[in-house]
């Protein structure tokens, strides 16, 4: 067992929430109140109404995940919204919500854990945005085939593909989620092939303008190992139980 307000502030100053930018929506930190004593914690991608029911009826105290409640910004408290709301406090069920923190980390980020899976060599930090890089780079020494390969595999699905440049995987840039409204500046940036989560309809055919390989891994897909590895820590370092909720949007 653990004290809500300990785990948060070890989460708060792990991540670097008051260093690292973000969008205004993301709300990033403790965004519901919920008991003191923590026990149980699970993971997910997003603070859905769904998720936020399975979590209750799993018995969690603490919810973490990477997509928090405030994305659209303020709206009334009805419907859904109302919802979530009521069904998460009568539980008791905290929620923490960490999005560009979490992205950016340089262990238990998405995109470093999706960078060492895909054992890439000579890595670093890449892709300014507000201040801080955003993406992870390195050296795949295979063909674009066998990066897709083994895309695949840590993602549990085959990634959707622009092979707009050459055969070899080369220098391949990582930024998880909806990197792929960033094409021209991660060609800028030296990169071969790039993998991502979702990108604009568009982003496929200005990949090939620039010769530039394109995996789209599925925002979802490329988004669970950062909670994933939060939440093993934070049952490592408190003794909790925890258990990673799986809601997947085939997005």
């Amino acid at each position: 067992m653990a004290c809500l307000d300990e785990i948060v502030a070890f989460l708060d100053e792990e991540l670097r929430l008051g260093e690292v930018p973000d969008y205004p929506g993301a709300v990033n930190g403790l965004q519901m109140q919920g008991e003191q004593e923590v026990r149980r914690v699970a993971a997910a991608v997003d603070a859905s109404l769904p998720v936020v029911k399975k979590a209750v009826e799993a018995g969690m105290d603490l919810l973490v995940v990477h997509h928090g409640m405030f994305w659209k910004g303020a709206r009334p408290v009805t419907g859904a919204t109302y919802e979530k709301f009521k069904t998460a406090m009568e539980a008791g069920l905290a929620i923490y919500s960490a999005h560009i923190p979490l992205d950016v980390h340089p262990v238990l980020g998405n995109n470093a854990r999706l960078s060492a899976a895909l054992e890439l060599q000579d890595t670093e930090p890449f892709f300014e945005w507000k201040g801080t890089r955003l993406g992870i780079r390195g050296i795949f020494p295979g063909s674009l085939d066998q990066l897709t390969e083994r895309v695949t595999e840590v993602l549990g699905s085959p990634p959707h593909v622009c092979a707009a440049g050459s055969d070899a995987a080369g220098t391949v840039g990582v930024i998880s989620g909806g990197g792929g409204e960033f094409l021209t500046a991660v060609r800028e940036a030296g990169i071969d092939t790039f993998l991502t989560g979702e990108g604009p309809h568009w982003s496929y055919t200005e990949a090939e303008e620039l010769g530039l390989n394109v995996l789209y891994g599925g925002h979802y897909l490329t988004e669970t190992s950062g909670v994933r590895a939060l939440v093993d820590l934070l049952v490592e370092k408190y003794s909790l139980d925890g258990q990673f909720i799986d809601h997947p949007t085939g997005m």
